[in-house]
């Protein structure tokens, strides 16, 4: 699966909850909501350079599929390994699991917490 591109944030569903569920603070929550997310996803091979610019934010990660790397997530640092299952790339970030796929010109990722789903989608941008 081809991960390649850049991504705008066009929808998001679940955001307050899943943020207030992780613990993120009311007065952030009400700070970010309303910010848009782009995605830059580098993929040569099996080896992935990921950087989320949201607002003044930016979050990048490294990491080759299959080994166990240290990634910046919503809470802190985390160790994890990203797999790739029927296409969609997989990580447990602590008791956070994401789950990315791209189809069609969509990003597509669900952040998942103790029951509690956040759904983001992107769209591929020229």
């Amino acid at each position: 699966m081809a991960f390649s591109g850049t991504y705008e944030l066009q929808s998001k569903d679940n955001y307050e909850a899943f943020m207030k569920a992780i613990g993120v603070p009311d007065d952030v929550i009400q700070q970010t909501k309303d910010l848009k997310t782009i995605t830059e996803i580098v993929q040569t091979g099996n080896h992935f350079v990921i950087t989320m610019t949201t607002g003044p934010s930016v979050l990048r990660n490294e990491f080759t599929i299959g080994k166990e790397v240290e990634m910046d997530s919503l809470t802190g640092k985390v160790k994890t390994v990203v797999n790739i299952v029927d296409g969609k790339m997989v990580a447990q970030l602590n008791e956070v699991q994401s789950v990315s796929e791209v189809s069609g010109d969509l990003l597509i990722s669900i952040l998942t917490y103790k029951g509690i789903a956040y759904k983001t989608v992107g769209k591929r941008l020229p």
